[in-house]
C-alpha cells in the first residue's frame, strides 16, 4: 500500500471516532420539557380547586394525571395506559406509591359514578401530582 493511502485511511479512521465520542457527548441524556408550559397548564388546574365548588374537586385531579400522563408520554415512556407508563417509570419519581394513590383516586373518579371526596383529598392529590411533575422535570 502507498505510504498517502495509509494516512488517508488513519485519518478518516481518527475523524470518525472523533464524530462517534461527540454523539456520544452529546447525545440525550433525558426530555426538555417546555417548563413554563406547563407550570402555566398545572397552575390553571391549581387555580380551578375551590372550596366552594365540589365539582371542581374531582375535575382537578382528573386534570392533574392527564398533565402528568402527557409528561411521561411526552419523554418517550412507554405503555398503553398511565398505569403501564407508571410501572416503567417508578424510579424517576420521588414517592412512586404517592403517584399510584393519586392514579388510583382517579381512576376512582372516573369509574365510579357515585364516589365523593372532600377539598382535602383533592388539594393532597394536587400537591402530590405537583411533585411527580418536578420529578420529572416538567414544572
Amino acid at each position: 500500500m502507498d505510504g498517502g493511502v495509509v494516512i488517508f485511511i488513519f485519518a478518516i479512521l481518527i475523524v470518525a471516532i472523533f464524530i462517534f465520542v461527540a454523539i456520544l457527548l452529546t447525545g440525550k441524556r433525558g426530555h426538555h420539557f417546555d417548563m413554563e408550559a406547563y407550570q402555566a397548564k398545572f397552575l390553571a388546574i391549581e387555580n380551578k380547586l375551590s372550596k366552594e365548588n365540589t365539582s371542581s374537586f374531582t375535575a382537578v385531579i382528573i386534570e392533574a394525571d392527564k398533565l402528568l400522563d402527557k409528561a411521561l408520554h411526552e419523554m418517550g415512556t412507554p405503555g398503553k395506559t398511565m398505569g403501564d407508563r407508571l410501572k416503567r417509570s417508578g424510579d424517576k419519581f420521588s414517592d412512586i406509591n404517592a403517584v399510584w394513590r393519586a392514579h388510583k383516586l382517579r381512576n376512582a373518579i372516573a369509574h365510579e359514578s357515585d364516589l365523593e371526596i372532600g377539598y382535602k383529598q383533592a388539594s393532597t392529590a394536587l400537591s402530590i401530582y405537583k411533585q411527580a411533575l418536578k420529578d420529572l422535570g416538567a414544572i
